[in-house]
Formats: C-alpha cells, sequence, structure tokens
C-alpha cells in the first residue's frame, strides 16, 4: 500500500524558493512509494487548520515546508495522532529541524522524507499550549515580538533587533516550582527547551532530547553588555552549561509565575498568564528525523 503524503507550503517563508518545490518534490520524492499532494496557507494559522484536517483524512505523512511557525501550527495539529511529521526547512531559524539533523538543503530534506527514520518526540505543554521545540518567556519574546511584526527576515534581523532592545531591556522576575523546591530571581531569558536550540545554531540547552521524557529549564541571570562576546561564543559553541550566568533545571512538571505575560513557542508570539503549569507528554509526536 502506497504512503500518502500533504505538503503543506508556506508562500511566504523563503522568500524565492516557493516556486521551485513543487518541481523539487516531483523530482526527488520516491513517487513510486508515495503519494503525495500539495497545498498552500493563505493566512495565519491556516497550517494548523490543515494539519488538522489531513489527520481526520488518515493522510501518512504531512510536511511542513516553512520556518518555525509552519513547523510549530502543522506539528501541533498532528500531537496525539497518527499522522507523522516532516519537514522541509526554508525558514530563518530552522531550530527543531537542525535539533533533528534534517538537512537545511532542500533537494536533501525530500530525500530525507524517502529515507523514513521515524521516531517518537517528546512535545510540551504550557497550560493550553502545547509546543515542540522551545518557549521562551524573557528578553527571547520580545525580540519574537519585535520579529513577527516586522516585515525583514533572515539572521541579521535578529541580531539588529538584539542590538536595538538589549540596552531598553528591563529583566523579567520569575519564580520556579520544581518538586516542591522553589527558586526565584530577575533573568534576562526564561526558556524552556524540549530541543537544544532556538535556530541558526543558538543553543540553549545542549543536552536537552527530544525522547528522553524531560524538558529543561533555561535560566539566564542579568549581565553586562561586555560579557555579550563570551556569551555569544557560550551560546554557538553549545557551552551554555558552561556559563556562570546560566543554570539549567531538567524536569518533568514544574510551575513558573512571571511578571510579565509576553511569551514565544517555536519563535512565534504569544501573550500567556503569569502563572504557567509547564509539563512534557512524553512520546506524543510521531515525526521523520534526519540521520543521526
Amino acid at each position: 500500500m502506497r504512503t500518502r503524503i500533504r505538503f503543506i507550503i508556506n508562500p511566504i517563508s523563503g522568500v524565492g524558493k516557493k516556486g521551485i518545490i513543487p518541481g523539487l518534490i516531483e523530482r526527488y520524492l520516491d513517487t513510486e512509494r508515495f503519494d503525495y499532494d500539495i497545498v498552500y496557507t493563505e493566512y495565519r494559522k491556516h497550517a494548523k487548520e490543515l494539519a488538522y484536517q489531513s489527520s481526520v483524512e488518515k493522510i501518512d505523512i504531512v510536511c511542513a515546508v516553512g520556518g518555525d511557525g509552519s513547523v510549530h501550527e502543522v506539528g501541533t495539529a498532528l500531537i496525539g495522532t497518527k499522522t507523522k511529521l516532516a519537514i522541509i526547512p526554508t525558514g530563518s531559524g530552522n531550530g527543531l529541524a537542525r535539533h533533528l539533523n534534517i538537512p537545511l538543503n532542500i533537494e536533501k530534506a525530500i530525500q530525507n522524507i524517502n529515507a523514513m527514520h521515524v521516531m517518537q518526540m517528546d512535545t510540551v505543554l504550557v497550560n493550553d499550549k502545547p509546543f515542540l521545540n522551545a518557549g521562551g518567556y524573557g528578553f527571547d519574546a520580545l525580540i519574537a515580538k519585535k520579529f513577527d511584526e516586522g516585515k525583514k527576515r533572515g539572521f541579521f534581523t535578529y541580531i539588529k533587533l538584539v542590538m536595538r532592545e538589549f540596552f531598553k531591556y528591563n529583566p523579567v522576575n520569575v519564580s520556579v516550582d520544581v518538586n516542591g523546591q522553589v527558586k526565584s530571581m530577575p533573568v534576562m531569558l526564561c526558556t524552556i527547551a524540549n530541543a537544544s536550540e532556538f535556530g541558526n545554531g543558538f543553543c540553549v540547552s545542549p543536552k536537552s532530547d527530544v525522547t528522553d521524557g524531560k524538558i529543561e529549564l533555561f535560566l539566564l541571570k542579568p549581565f553586562r553588555f561586555w560579557s555579550l562576546p563570551l556569551l555569544a561564543f557560550q551560546f554557538f559553541r553549545r557551552k551554555t552549561d558552561q556559563s556562570k550566568f546560566a543554570e539549567i533545571i531538567s524536569f518533568e512538571k514544574a510551575r513558573i509565575s512571571l511578571s510579565k505575560s509576553m511569551a514565544h513557542y517555536d519563535g512565534e508570539p504569544f501573550d500567556v498568564r503569569k502563572e504557567l503549569n509547564v509539563q512534557v507528554v512524553p512520546k506524543s509526536l510521531h515525526i521523520l528525523a534526519g540521520k543521526k
């Protein structure tokens, strides 16, 4: 029996690539094994609707073609279903794709689907909102909001936003309750990490594993501007667990209280309640990963 796969393409992500992707799918997908169709998103959260409908139709695989936002919409719609998530990353960060060793090259990402390296990954539930990769409540949430509001995309847009907003940002006060142990402090970053990085190689929690039944809380204490080069080195060289400014806590369930209600989940900005109940949902999403 042939495997049915649906490609959900975000026409905004990866400007200039939309027109070539259907031809690349036809060329590189193993069409002797797969029957496929292609649909395009037309508005925000449309990918989530399309993915959910695909699971109702019992489509075997739904492939998100886009950036972290597209992966978030498609993936969260497939949590708890038998439909598998595949990714062709065409966005700015591609955090989950990088963590799972999914090729960033479109042709190789399609060939990776042919290989069918299926795994069951954990997801995260915060109050009533699920996410796949990472959620943040500090400076990263502000940057996600500003990035979403802007018209320009790409890594250097992130860098410009960080440099512009850093000096104006006031740390968020957090209180974390893990297994009855309470920790309170002001932080620049308060990140829940299921996978290891935000994207672009920016690693917050180098030991995070999406199959271990645990998630990590990354807390970055306030620091002076002149410490930024060292911190940047530690983030991009996967050494944040060695930073004197950072603390990483592994857990299955936690309660977090915040002084600000701004958040991002998988890079998508959200307004949230200031009291959060966080838990891992083990092995709740079938996903096609890359080779280790």
